[in-house]
């Protein structure tokens, strides 16, 4: 089943992940989407220092939006504030250091953002590809801790803070490569079996997309949803996946191209009418799975993610509130 997964997925992917899927899918794309002014309005990008993330930022910040970039090298996100503003002549840009992989900094990072700030729409963008299992300090797998429980934490710590905003969004930034994993909620750190980095982001990314289903459940307040940027030219895809990148680099896509669907998510009008909790790929609500592919988890499957989640999240959340 898997080889048939990734086979589909590859010939789905050449025709509508790439440049030319891009470039054809923006002949129906309306200009006018995105024509607005988000002055006013506050946004916390996750891993906003390069590629998707930082083409985000700019694209909000051209539009008066007020953008803070969440990144874990302070130098790579000076210099990031420093192009963002000054291709959006907008100063409005703040840099926050926080690294997504150590879930006590990213509850301590969300507890003071809240205290100090307002927030209406938080991209979750930030993720990691490591390609041997790799352990953070609080011995949890690196890909899982940054691209999952990073996410749930963020995001349910900030939750409270969106719905005192008028027209809250959360969009995360998922992976198409999610169609070939089914969750598998038993071994969410990959320590059964021989570990391939590829298929643990793509189990990630599919565990994100379940996440948003289950928040936009949960939360009516708030408008959820999570995209597919297509296979961009960033340093994350060069230096995470470089065989791909070498054979593919003269068909993917700008890390504009990348971001769009995030930035049309985070800030139009028509976005926000669309039902909550869906699966973008530009610009449009797509399937969740590939066909006949087998990979859909259950219901208490879902549900028993989400409890992992919160009891894990819940043990970092205690030993910072009592340091």
């Amino acid at each position: 089943m898997s080889f048939y997964r990734n086979t589909v997925w590859f010939l789905k992917g050449l025709q509508e992940y790439t440049k030319s899927g891009y470039e054809a899918a923006a002949r129906s794309f309306v200009e006018a989407d995105l024509e607005v002014s988000v002055s006013g309005r506050s946004f916390i990008i996750t891993g906003a220092n390069s590629g998707i993330g930082k083409a985000a930022a700019c694209e909000i910040a051209k539009r008066g939006g007020t953008v803070h970039l969440v990144c874990r090298n302070e130098d790579r996100a000076k210099e990031a504030r420093k192009d963002v503003v000054e291709q959006s002549k907008n100063e409005n840009v703040h840099v926050h250091l926080v690294d997504m992989s150590n879930p006590r900094k990213v509850w301590e990072f969300a507890s003071g953002f809240s205290q100090n700030h307002n927030l209406h729409v938080l991209i979750n963008n930030a993720g990691c590809m490591v390609n041997q299992r790799e352990l953070t300090e609080d011995d949890l797998e690196k890909n899982f801790a940054t691209n999952t429980l990073g996410t749930y934490i963020l995001t349910t710590a900030l939750i409270p803070t969106l719905k005192k905003s008028e027209n809250p969004r959360v969009i995360t930034v998922s992976s198409g490569g999610m169609l070939v994993q089914k969750l598998n909620v038993e071994d969410l750190q990959f320590e059964e079996g021989s570990f391939d980095g590829t298929m643990a982001y793509a189990q990630n990314k599919r565990q994100q997309v379940i996440m948003t289903e289950q928040w936009a459940a949960q939360h009516k307040e708030v408008h959820f949803s999570s995209m597919h940027p297509g296979w961009a030219d960033t340093p994350a895809v060069r230096s995470s996946m470089p065989d791909f990148y070498a054979k593919m680099k003269n068909k993917l896509r700008t890390e504009a191209q990348g971001a769009d669907t995030a930035v049309w998510l985070a800030i139009s009008d028509t976005a926000s009418r669309q039902p909550s909790g869906l699966f973008f790929q530009d610009r449009k609500a797509v399937s969740t799975h590939l066909p006949l592919a087998c990979s859909r988890s259950s219901p208490a499957e879902d549900q028993k993610l989400m409890s992992k989640l919160e009891e894990l999240a819940a043990k970092f959340k205690y030993y910072d509130i009592h340091s």
